[in-house]
């Protein structure tokens, strides 16, 4: 992040109204250098293809586990977090984020696809993960709530969920047919 640029502070108290502001800036983040698992690196290692989502964060993920070449696809990109334009009450972001996710699942998509239409598009992406597979192995660096529905889909198209292992923000899925 440049000098004079906003900051996506944690901890910090916002309204609800303040939530696409921050949602935003999220989305623009990007991680940072070091704390990444082995079986991370050697899975990009193992990989035929490695494919991201658009956001800067995936993008600088992918990057993170070395010099090799990947493919940007939007489908993979995060599920939308809801806001309001509610003046208050004042929390942390990220009880805002709790919150928001919670009424998205049961419905709630002010500013963001719901969650039908977003099912549909893991089940694209599942489907996308599928026809790359036919090549070899696949390293997808995505998002933890859009990972969870796309791998719902792999499964529901007969993958196997295996060995799944990780930390908050590298965690890793194998899926085998």
């Amino acid at each position: 992040m440049r000098h004079g640029e906003p900051r996506l502070a944690k901890g910090r108290w916002i309204a609800p109204l303040q939530m696409g502001q921050w949602i935003n800036l999220y989305n623009q983040s990007i991680i940072k250098e070091g704390g990444i698992p082995a079986q991370c690196a050697a899975a990009a290692l193992s990989a035929s293809t490695i494919v991201a989502s658009t956001a800067p964060r995936a993008c600088s993920s992918a990057r993170a586990l070395g010099d090799l070449p990947f493919m940007q696809e939007a489908m993979f990109s995060e599920a939308g977090l809801p806001f309001a334009l509610w003046k208050a009450p004042w929390l942390p972001a990220e009880a805002w984020a709790a919150i928001f996710r919670l009424l998205w699942l049961f419905g709630y998509a002010r500013g963001s696809d719901s969650l039908q239409i977003t099912r549909r598009r893991a089940r694209a992406a599942a489907e996308r993960l599928v026809a790359l597979a036919a090549r070899g192995p696949v390293l997808l660096v995505g998002h933890g709530i859009m990972n969870r529905l796309i791998g719902k889909e792999l499964q529901a198209l007969g993958w196997l969920a295996r060995n799944r292992q990780g930390s908050r923000y590298w965690s890793m899925g194998v899926y085998e047919l």
